[in-house]
């Protein structure tokens, strides 16, 4: 969702591959950072640096790459209204967003297996996956997501959608779209702030 890209930047020798992991961290840190104070490009940046390695954990659990991709919307949607809330005393950025990644895949598991055990037998399974008011809460913000995203133009909506799923640049969705780039950076701009606006409602 960006023109350009600050990875690779640093000179990181390859045969300590402990500092290049330091150095990716810290990175992750300095973005989320950033996305804290509401930077969009901040915000892409950290997307097209982490959403692979979450992804990958997302569909590892679930077996589906379609309910993956919905979860994954959900994951970083979550990201931009609460980067506030991350602690890196409390561990790794990359940690941080693997965990909500995982949290959010377990709540649609639970939500999945009752509806297909039904009520009744659902008390009988005893593990440790997370209550019904929070698969309740996950749901609910799933719900308001979606209700926000449908308030966005349909070219708007249909560029954050692009933008979440594949990681395309600016220049790459104003090609899809048929805009011009400075066009596309607005639209993704605002579509970011309407829809954390609307969230925060």
């Amino acid at each position: 969702m960006t023109d350009t890209t600050s990875g690779g930047t640093e000179n990181v020798d390859p045969d300590f591959p402990d500092e290049a992991d330091r150095l990716r961290r810290e990175r992750t840190n300095r973005m989320l950072a950033s996305v804290a104070k509401g930077d969009e490009q901040a915000f892409a940046e950290l997307y097209r640096a982490t959403s692979p390695r979450v992804f990958g954990v997302i569909v590892r659990m679930i077996h589906d790459r379609g309910e993956a991709e919905d979860i994954l919307q959900e994951v970083f949607a979550t990201v931009w209204r609460r980067a506030d809330t991350f602690d890196p005393a409390r561990g790794s950025g990359l940690t941080w967003l693997i965990t909500l990644g995982r949290n959010r895949t377990i709540d649609r598991m639970r939500q999945h297996r009752e509806e297909l055990l039904g009520e009744n037998e659902t008390p009988e399974i005893a593990d440790e996956s997370p209550t019904p008011a929070v698969a309740a809460e996950s749901n609910e913000e799933r719900r308001r997501l979606e209700q926000c995203l449908d308030r966005l133009e349909p070219q708007q909506k249909s560029a954050i959608r692009e933008a979440f799923f594949t990681g395309a640049t600016y220049s790459e969705l104003a090609q899809r779209l048929a805009v011009p780039l400075g066009t596309m950076k607005s639209w993704i701009r605002r579509s970011l702030m309407q829809l954390k606006t609307c969230l925060e409602q």
